[in-house]
């Protein structure tokens, strides 16, 4: 199935799309066709991507300012959608903030904006998208993009694990819940990928020899993830609802 276009008259909500994952799957559901809102809390970033989103193939392109730890925000942004785009199919909840710290020592604070961002942040936009589709009587798509630490503990990455735990289990709740109103919630979880802000680390010699333990000895590319992410957010995954599909060379099967 060729789903270059799968997207095409389709409108598509990304949450954190300014930079990393967000700005890679922007750029994929351009080149798919989609009408695109871009959500990120500093507006300026965004549109200065819009002219890009067009040229790629976008049939429109909406910039949002949205905090997602701000339910009034979100509400906001859903209504500018509205009004632009008449209506949404697709949420892709991206946005997401990691903290590195030992348990014992994090912040009170710092544990509760994990939490506001990478969990209650996607519950309430989910909430946001899912009843506007009940009352319009029609489906929709939610995608969670979590991480393989929401499966398996890493040292360190407590709190950001913790709330990756809980978009995963919060992604199978939803899809039971809201499959008879034809909403489809499904998950996906990256493992490590190449990024600016770890490339220093994965030079380091703890850093390669984490990569060779890994079954595929190498650390993602975002277009690693075009695949899966396009199944999730088309027709093709028409059959799926609480599914998580981990994309990580085998790491979460890697004795690490």
């Amino acid at each position: 199935m060729d789903l270059s276009q799968s997207l095409r008259g389709r409108s598509v909500l990304i949450t954190g799309a300014s930079s990393g994952f967000g700005a890679h799957f922007a750029g994929l559901t351009a080149r798919a066709g989609a009408r695109i809102a871009i959500a990120a809390r500093r507006i300026g970033e965004l549109e200065a991507m819009t002219a890009d989103l067009t040229a790629a193939g976008a049939s429109d392109v909406l910039a949002v300012r949205m905090d997602v730890s701000d339910a009034a925000s979100i509400e906001a942004g859903f209504a500018a959608i509205d009004d632009r785009f008449g209506g949404l199919d697709i949420l892709v909840n991206n946005a997401g903030i990691g903290v590195q710290a030992p348990a014992i020592d994090q912040p009170v604070d710092s544990y509760d904006q994990v939490m506001a961002v990478n969990l209650r942040g996607p519950w309430l936009a989910a909430q946001a998208a899912a009843r506007r589709w009940r009352a319009a009587k029609r489906g929709g798509v939610i995608l969670n993009i979590a991480s393989i630490t929401g499966l398996r503990a890493m040292n360190g990455l407590a709190a950001y694990s913790v709330s990756k735990a809980a978009l995963i289990h919060m992604t199978e709740s939803l899809a039971m819940e809201w499959a008879r109103f034809g909403i489809r919630v499904n998950a996906l979880a990256p493992g490590y990928f190449e990024t600016p802000i770890n490339a220093d680390h994965f030079q380091t010699e703890a850093g390669k020899a984490l990569i060779q333990r890994m079954p595929m000895r190498r650390l993602g590319r975002y277009e690693d993830l075009d695949g899966p992410f396009l199944l999730l957010v088309s027709d093709a995954s028409r059959y799926m609802t609480g599914s998580v599909v981990t994309v990580d060379g085998g790491h979460t099967i890697a004795s690490l």
